[in-house]
């Protein structure tokens, strides 16, 4: 759980400061964005496949729905999305881990 959500914040952060690159390079044509863009895409590119891989190795343990599967999956592409695909994936799945490190009376 805790590897998919640093990277959900990762991916996003990374994210809004690729889109704010790129509105600053081609939108309002400001000097010296280049480099800043290609980092930053870079960088978003591959953590976002590392994001994918641990989405969906936990929506696998949490047996989600394959469309709430991709939704998360998806999360990492759109600005802001993650922070709140996040927190929801959060409410849902954590309530299942405490259940499975809590021990059943009956086999102790």
């Amino acid at each position: 759980m805790t590897r998919y959500r640093v990277m959900a914040y990762v991916t996003a952060v990374l994210l809004i400061l690729l889109t704010a690159g790129v509105i600053a390079k081609r939108v309002l044509s400001l000097d010296g964005f280049d480099g800043f863009v290609t980092v930053v895409g870079f960088a978003h590119g591959w953590l976002y496949v590392l994001y994918l891989v641990f989405a969906f190795d936990l929506g696998n343990k949490a047996k989600m729905p394959v469309g709430r599967l991709l939704w998360v999956l998806l999360a990492g592409t759109v600005p802001t999305a993650a922070f709140f695909v996040e927190r929801r994936v959060t409410r849902e799945v954590e309530p299942l881990i405490i259940e499975e490190a809590t021990p059943d009376p009956a086999t102790a």
